[in-house]
Parts: C-alpha cells; sequence; structure tokens
C-alpha cells in the first residue's frame, strides 16, 4: 500500500479484521455536520440578534435593589422563623431591614433603590423579573447553573450555546466572548463549549480583577512572521489537516476553522477593542476616567462596540478572582453601595448608548447574578445567599418593558407568584433569540443534550 495514500482511517480499516474502524463507527455514530460559524436560520422569527449578558458576579440584594418589603421594615430586628436554604432546616432568624430607601421612577413607576439613581432613569426601557429561583446555594454550583444549566458537570455555557445556533453575523470575529472573566467561582467553564466544537467556546478579552484596559484577546497578534507569511503558513497547514480528510471529521474541521477565524480576527479584532475613536462625550457617558467607574464603564462601552461588530453573545463580567466575590457580602452589606456606585453610571449609559443607536431593539440586554441575599441578617449587618427568591432585569430585544414581573413573599425571601426557574429564563432567552430550546440540542455520549436539560418553559409574559 502506498504509505503517501494512508489515512489513520484506513489503517484501522486493513488491520487487526478491521475492529478498530467498527470501534471508531460506534464512537462517532452520534456525529453531526461539521461545525461552522456562518449565519444559521433560527428556529422562529427572532426578536434579538445579539444578548449583552451583565453578570454581577457574588449575588446582589433583591430587597436592596429592586424588591422593597415594607414587613421588613415593620419586622426589623424581630425573630422569624425561616426555612433556610443554606441549612434547609426552619430556624428563627433576625428581620434585617434594607438600609436603602425606594423611589419610583419613570412613567411605569416601578420602584428602584437609592443604590442605583442612573440605571433609575431608564426603568421604562426594562423589565424587571421578581421571581426568580434557582440550583445551588453556593456560588460555584449556582453559577455554573447560571451559565451551563447544570451545578456539577460539564456543560456548554449559553453563549456556546447560543453560536451553535446561530453562528456569528461577523466572520471575522468570535460569535461568543467573554470581558474580564473570573478564574475562580467555576472559571472557564463559564465560557466553556464543553462537548460542543471547540469553535463555539467563548473569547476572553482580559481577566478579572485587571482592568479592561490592559485586557485583550491571548496571542492576537503575530509577534514573529508577518501577514504574508502567516497566510502562506496557515495555507500549508490547511493543506495537511485535508490530506487527512480523506472521511469527514468533524474535530479537525473545528480546529482548521479556529485557525481560519484566529487569522480573520487579526485585522479586524484590534479596531474594535481599541476605544480612543470614540468621542468624549460617549466615553463620560460610560463613566470612563472616573476613577470608581473607569473600569466597567470600558467594559460596557467594549460590550456596545463588539454588539454592533456582529457578535452575538457577549458576557460583561463584574467580578473578581477571589472566594467572596464582589456583590457577596454576609457582613457589611453597606458595600453594596461601592459596587452599585461601579456599576450604576456605564450600565446607564450602555442602555441610553445602545438605544440612541437603534440597537437596544435587537439586543437583548440581560442583568443579574446568580442568585439573591436573605432578608434575615447574618452577624451583625451582612446577608447570606438567596437562591429561593431574587431579581434580573432584561431590557431590549423583544422585552415588554416597563414592567415587573412575578412576586416573592412579604420577606423577599421565597418566589411565591409567576416564578421562573433559572431554566425558563434560559428558554425565554433562547426564544427571543429564535431558537427553541427544546429543539437546540447536540448529541454526545448517546443522548441529546440541551441548555435546559428537561425542563424549562418560555415565559411569554414578558415577550412584546
Amino acid at each position: 500500500m502506498n504509505r503517501s495514500s494512508t489515512s489513520r482511517r484506513d489503517m484501522l480499516r486493513t488491520t487487526a479484521c478491521g475492529f478498530g474502524s467498527l470501534a471508531l463507527a460506534g464512537l462517532c455514530r452520534d456525529s453531526v455536520a461539521a461545525p461552522s460559524m456562518v449565519a444559521k436560520d433560527p428556529h422562529l422569527p427572532p426578536k434579538a440578534k445579539r444578548v449583552i449578558f451583565l453578570f454581577m458576579q457574588g449575588g446582589p440584594s433583591q430587597i436592596d435593589t429592586y424588591d422593597p418589603k415594607p414587613r421588613l421594615d415593620r419586622d426589623d430586628g424581630k425573630q422569624v422563623e425561616f426555612h433556610v436554604a443554606r441549612t434547609r432546616k426552619i430556624t428563627p432568624e433576625r428581620v434585617f431591614k434594607s438600609p436603602w430607601r425606594f423611589r419610583q421612577y419613570g412613567e411605569c413607576g416601578q420602584p428602584v433603590s437609592e443604590l442605583f439613581p442612573h440605571m433609575a432613569e431608564h426603568v421604562d426601557d426594562y423589565c424587571v423579573i421578581r421571581s426568580m429561583h434557582t440550583e445551588g446555594v453556593a456560588h460555584g454550583p449556582a453559577t455554573l447553573f447560571l451559565h451551563t444549566g447544570a451545578t456539577n458537570l460539564v456543560r456548554p455555557s449559553m453563549g456556546a450555546w447560543v453560536s451553535y445556533g446561530l453562528g456569528t453575523e461577523n466572520q471575522s470575529l468570535p460569535g461568543f466572548v467573554t470581558i474580564s472573566p473570573p478564574s475562580t467561582q467555576g472559571g472557564p467553564r463559564l465560557y466553556s463549549n464543553a462537548f460542543l466544537p471547540t469553535l463555539y467556546q467563548g473569547t476572553a478579552i482580559g481577566r478579572a480583577g485587571t482592568g479592561i484596559s490592559d485586557g485583550s484577546i491571548a496571542n492576537l497578534r503575530n509577534q514573529r512572521w508577518q501577514d504574508d507569511q502567516q497566510r502562506k503558513q496557515l495555507a500549508f497547514l490547511n493543506s495537511l489537516n485535508r490530506q487527512q480528510m480523506l472521511e469527514p471529521d468533524d474535530e479537525l474541521e473545528a480546529t482548521i476553522s479556529s485557525f481560519e477565524l484566529a487569522y480573520r480576527m487579526q485585522s479586524e479584532a484590534p479596531a474594535v477593542l481599541d476605544l480612543s475613536s470614540e468621542s468624549a462625550a460617549t466615553m463620560a457617558q460610560y463613566g470612563i476616567g472616573e476613577q470608581e467607574t473607569d473600569e466597567f464603564g470600558r467594559q460596557c462601552l467594549l460590550a456596545r462596540r463588539m454588539a454592533e461588530s456582529g457578535v452575538r453573545y457577549i458576557q460583561v463580567n463584574y467580578a473578581d478572582n477571589t472566594n467572596n466575590p464582589r456583590w457577596d457580602q454576609h457582613s457589611r452589606i453597606k458595600e453594596h453601595e461601592k459596587h452599585a456606585r461601579a456599576i450604576d453610571q456605564p450600565v446607564a449609559g450602555l442602555l441610553k448608548d445602545l438605544k440612541q443607536r437603534g440597537l437596544l431593539e435587537d439586543t437583548l440586554v440581560w442583568w443579574g447574578g446568580e442568585f439573591g441575599r436573605t432578608p434575615f441578617a447574618q452577624g451583625r449587618d451582612g446577608r447570606d445567599h438567596n437562591p429561593r427568591g431574587f431579581t434580573v432585569w432584561l431590557a431590549g430585544g423583544g422585552v415588554k418593558p416597563g414592567m415587573a414581573y412575578g412576586q416573592t413573599d412579604e420577606f423577599g425571601y421565597e418566589a411565591v407568584e409567576n416564578k421562573v426557574h433559572m431554566h425558563d429564563l434560559h428558554a425565554t432567552l433562547l426564544h427571543l433569540m429564535g431558537l427553541n430550546h427544546k429543539q437546540l440540542t447536540y448529541r454526545y455520549d448517546g443522548r441529546d443534550f440541551r441548555l435546559t436539560d428537561v425542563a424549562g418553559r418560555v415565559v411569554t409574559d414578558i415577550i412584546a
């Protein structure tokens, strides 16, 4: 046999009575078509073309931000029995009222805490969901569930599912980007492709805690070769790869596509990452140049630039790399003030900028953390984790604006009306993007997987 024409699959077929080929056929029986980042047709008419997820790592307190409860003021300091999520026991706990006042804002009259004076000005543009509940009472499992729909297994993140389902609008940029991602509490699994082809993994820009001004896409520039030399190298590498592809090989196709995308990104990504072309007024709108808001302002402005450049899914992480993430106030709940100041103007600036540019109509903005916090005190002046009832909000992208959906109990502890599980939120977000969460599946290890596992419902009441 001519060795130059022998592939690995030929060897498996022609040696050891072909048993190796039978084994390979069994392993590959569930393979799908070769992966591609070309824009794909959605399952149904989409209302949103892209998602910007503003991840508040650590769990902002719903009763101190968007879900005021007069009962807390009346019973402040009293011992009340709660079914505590962390211990799974009914125990008496000291009720702890919010240190911040609420006001009604906008034509919708929605109450917003004084923590968010800038975001409150845009309350007519977003839908507040007050009845969220989720899985996991610790940061690691709850954060994984928020991003992947699972608490312990290695599953694709939502951004990877969106990229897999829709591809990208710009062949020179990735379909999924994560800005300043944390390396703890889930780390790379928060933007992982898991068992999906590697082409759908999120591209990280910067790291949590380093400041986005120091952030870039790793290895974006080739310091050794010029463009023409790189092009020749890539062409030679592709010729070698395609010699091995006498039969379809999805993993090799994904690798080739990744190399091609990396090469194309060198020409377009640097311009998208460069904020110097933005006007002084736009920079000020995001709070860039001010000490407290500069870091997150740059992240939000970069998210807008990514959105208008064709990236499908953008994670913006207000995060760090500690064991107690930024919004995780087990003591000194007043630390929420520092974090609110850091994100309030940048988020408001993002909403205003998207709206001015006509992008909010088809851009779905999602704000929230992995869970909320308890209405009873932890220690003297902190709050523990609360997965039973918490708040997120959505803006643009086909969501009804200026409304509140669902309710927690009179203490703000547990969702009781129009409850929305995290699987339901994922199903709704996919629906707004034109994806049926039950049809968006990938066959792996003998079964069809999906973001919402075997659950999830579309919350049609919040869709415009």
